[in-house]
């Protein structure tokens, strides 16, 4: 009895556009591992720092002295503190105007904290365009090397007197290995994609509905002026 071929006898034994069509499979497949990795521990970063930041708010301290506390850090501020900050910010800058109006005020401070939010969703976003695009392609270019290969096995045959399975069945696995490898890559990619994207509108919403509350106070220290 013959022993079965190996997968790497299959990967080495295949044609060299095969070839070529695994290694960018198996190159997509480890870059979209990493960003897999650095999008969790990212964003569960961002939702720590989210958490911290929403209880040191609503423990009841000044918001001039939060906005003085964050405003003199020297690390850019990233994630929710960003929003506050561009938000207070633009509301003491229209305050101290002499002709400020509040309701103008209000206005340019809503638009400075989404254009923040704006800037927040685009950094939690980060990779997930490349995860969908490993996911949706992937299963096509293994599928390319798979045609590819069985085109390349069925060719041969034109070189024998007899056609057996045996002979054509070592260049169909070949060829079959690419779109192993194409479903490799991408099933990993989309489960991430989606459970990020599905992370991301989650936070998002949690940006847009702090910075209603922020509004909100904001609106009632301005018409109390």
């Amino acid at each position: 009895m013959t022993e079965p071929i190996s997968i790497l006898e299959l990967v080495l034994g295949a044609s060299p556009l095969v070839q070529f069509v695994m290694a960018l499979l198996a190159l997509a497949s480890v870059v979209s591992w990493a960003m897999i990795f650095q999008r969790w521990f990212a964003l569960n970063r961002v939702e720590r720092e989210m958490d911290d930041f929403e209880d040191h708010f609503w423990s009841g301290i000044d918001l001039r002295n939060l906005f003085t506390e964050l405003d003199e850090e020297e690390t850019p501020l990233t994630g929710i503190e960003s929003v506050f900050v561009a938000g207070f910010r633009e509301f003491q800058r229209l305050s101290e105007q002499a002709s400020a109006d509040p309701d103008a005020t209000m206005q340019g401070v809503q638009r400075s904290m989404r254009i923040a939010v704006a800037r927040e969703e685009s950094r939690l976003e980060r990779h997930l365009p490349f995860l969908a695009t490993v996911g949706s392609t992937s299963p096509y270019v293994g599928l390319f090397g798979t045609v590819w290969g069985i085109m390349n096995s069925f060719r041969s045959l034109a070189n024998m007197t007899q056609a057996t399975l045996a002979s054509v069945a070592p260049g169909i696995s070949e060829a079959l290995v690419a779109t192993a490898m194409g479903l490799f890559a991408a099933i990993p990619a989309v489960i991430g994609y989606n459970r990020f994207a599905a992370r991301v509108e989650t936070l998002t919403k949690r940006y847009e509905a702090f910075a209603d509350e922020l509004a909100s106070i904001l609106y009632r220290a301005a018409h109390s002026t």
